[in-house]
């Protein structure tokens, strides 16, 4: 990596890092530690959800007009401003006020970030940049979580305000990073597009490639990350009988996974079409579904159906570790140069919506409708293999599988979106 590249990384992991710290808490802190009930606790998250689905469509024209950095900029402040306004907030509108700060600012992190990446990355490295960027992001995540664990007490509100002034203070130690980032000057040029009557939403929409991506998208982050904390663990808990620590547990075993595998599979992704890639996934996640549903519709043993029921995850986390080099890299080589943040910032928002929509369809079934839930999401991770083998068809070779290309471009894409590309 060069010192650009080595500066976002750092600055992506310090900010996931921040966040691990108060993540598993929000709730717990808004409902019982500062007494404002779990009706307002559901509130506080809704909006710190809605606050994404409000920002995201517009944050991709921004970003491509502006460039990522001031965008990024502002993203961090806010959220700094978000986090420590929830460490110190006593009252409803205060806690309120604060998630819609605090979702606003980390969602459109995420698309500033992924266009830094894309513009000091090439097409050759690009797969590398995703990879590194999702394996520091869960190894920050997690060791914040790790921190935060030993040093919060629900019985001292003071405690909470310590995770979330470390929290804001990471925000702020990422905009000071990304403002020593010498970005490329393609990039800069490339900021400020002469898109007129060619760009926008109405482009995207016109590019076939990238809207077949984005549903399938919408079923990946559906089918796996929209059911780690509702569906999933309702059904554990209620099918399987497993304890609450068990799914501490299984998200260790989970993140142990993408940890000890991102870069054991990563030879193994670029040697291969990444559609196809993104349909052996789908069968994995399949065999991990089956799994869950021995756990809590067989008539094993106890220790059985937990086994099974932790294998559900550690599953789950070899099919993220195997999507991380894959699909952000495909969303920016589709892209065309001067739309860079407008795709990252629409696949951010089908992302959003997924989480948005999963734990309000998965709950339910997943804590009544044992056998249906099952069958469910059994169907929907093999239509993630449907989904992925009808995209390759529409991909070039080059966008399908970087390394076959004999010359390598240096700019993230040449294809037009009112064009259609021929399957190679």
């Amino acid at each position: 990596m060069g010192a650009a590249m080595r500066r976002i990384q750092a600055g992506s992991a310090l900010s996931a890092f921040g966040l691990g710290f108060t993540v598993p808490y929000l709730y717990v802190y808004v409902a019982q530690v500062r007494d404002l009930g779990a009706s307002t606790a559901g509130v506080v998250l809704a909006v710190f959800a809605m606050a994404a689905l409000v920002v995201l469509p517009f944050s991709g024209r921004t970003i491509d007009r502006r460039g990522p950095v001031p965008v990024l900029l502002v993203a961090s402040l806010l959220a700094a401003l978000g986090a420590l306004g929830m460490g110190l907030a006593s009252s409803v509108p205060a806690a309120v006020g604060s998630a819609a700060l605090l979702g606003a600012g980390t969602a459109v992190m995420q698309p500033a970030l992924a266009t830094m990446i894309v513009w000091c990355s090439t097409a050759a490295t690009r797969t590398r940049s995703f990879a590194m960027q999702f394996f520091l992001q869960n190894l920050g995540l997690g060791v914040g979580g790790l921190i935060g664990g030993q040093l919060v007490d629900a019985s001292r509100p003071d405690s909470f305000l310590l995770l979330f002034s470390i929290e804001s203070a990471m925000f702020l130690v990422l905009a000071a990073i990304v403002l020593t980032v010498r970005m490329p000057e393609a990039a800069l040029q490339g900021a400020r597009p002469a898109a007129g009557k060619n760009g926008g939403v109405r482009a995207l929409l016109g590019h076939k490639a990238m809207v077949q991506l984005c549903v399938l998208g919408f079923v990946l982050f559906f089918a796996c990350y929209g059911q780690f904390e509702s569906g999933l663990a309702a059904y554990g808990t209620e099918a399987a009988g497993i304890a609450p620590s068990t799914l501490g547990i299984a998200l260790a075993a989970n993140t142990a996974v993408i940890v000890a595998a991102q870069f054991l599979v990563l030879k193994f992704v670029e040697r291969r079409k990444r559609t196809r890639v993104i349909a052996a996934v789908g069968l994995i996640w399949t065999v991990a579904w089956l799994f869950a549903g021995y756990a809590g519709l067989g008539h094993g043993s106890q220790a059985m159906a937990t086994a099974a029921f932790v294998s559900t995850y550690a599953l789950f986390g070899l099919g993220e570790a195997m999507l991380s080099p894959t699909v952000a890299p495909l969303v920016a080589d589709l892209a065309p140069e001067s739309m860079v943040g407008t795709y990252n910032s629409a696949f951010a928002l089908v992302k959003q919506l997924a989480l948005a929509v999963g734990p309000a369809v998965g709950g339910p079934m997943g804590a009544s409708l044992h056998g249906p839930y099952i069958l469910t999401f059994v169907l929907f991770s093999l239509g993630i293999t449907f989904l992925a083998i009808r995209l390759g068809k529409r991909l070039t070779p080059a966008q399908n599988q970087p390394s076959s290309a004999a010359r390598p471009s240096k700019v993230v894409a040449r294809h037009e979106p009112q064009r259609e590309t021929a399957a190679a």
